[in-house]
């Protein structure tokens, strides 16, 4: 592979991520993370099971199956080592929602910051380390 053709690789991951949350797919969630480490505001979670556990019990879905979120990934900056079959990423992500008493709005703004392996010639996330700076108003969003 390139260097372009895996920047896009894991840019995919990335995004895949968004939209797997954001329409309550959860199970697809965890096939992301089957053999990685997600860290987030609590204990390290390991393992695509684990992780989709831990969104089931955190993230408060709705009568469409969906958290009603979405989450915006911009300044995408991937950083490949060919050779080695590793890779890099940062990012920053908000998180909008919007409910029928609850108006359009940012609840979370932060980063991430990704590890990824090649492994049979595709791009796999190793770790994700979720680090959210800006917090509104999660109520509607997370339990607890």
């Amino acid at each position: 592979m390139n260097t372009t053709t895996d920047t896009h690789a894991i840019t995919n991951l990335i995004a895949s991520y968004a939209e797997r949350v954001d329409t309550g797919d959860f199970a697809g969630v965890g096939e992301l993370f089957a053999d990685a480490v997600f860290v987030g505001s609590g204990a390290p979670v390991r393992g695509g099971e684990a992780v989709a556990k831990m969104l089931r019990d955190s993230v408060i879905l709705y009568e469409d199956g969906t958290p009603r979120t979405h989450h915006a990934t911009s300044n995408v900056a991937v950083e490949v080592d060919g050779e080695a079959g590793t890779a890099t990423a940062r990012a920053y992500v908000t998180v909008f929602q919007s409910l029928p008493d609850f108006p359009l709005q940012p609840v979370a703004a932060g980063r991430y910051h990704d590890r990824f392996e090649r492994r049979d010639g595709e791009w796999r996330f190793v770790e994700r380390r979720v680090r959210i700076h800006l917090v509104g108003d999660v109520s509607r969003h997370l339990r607890g």
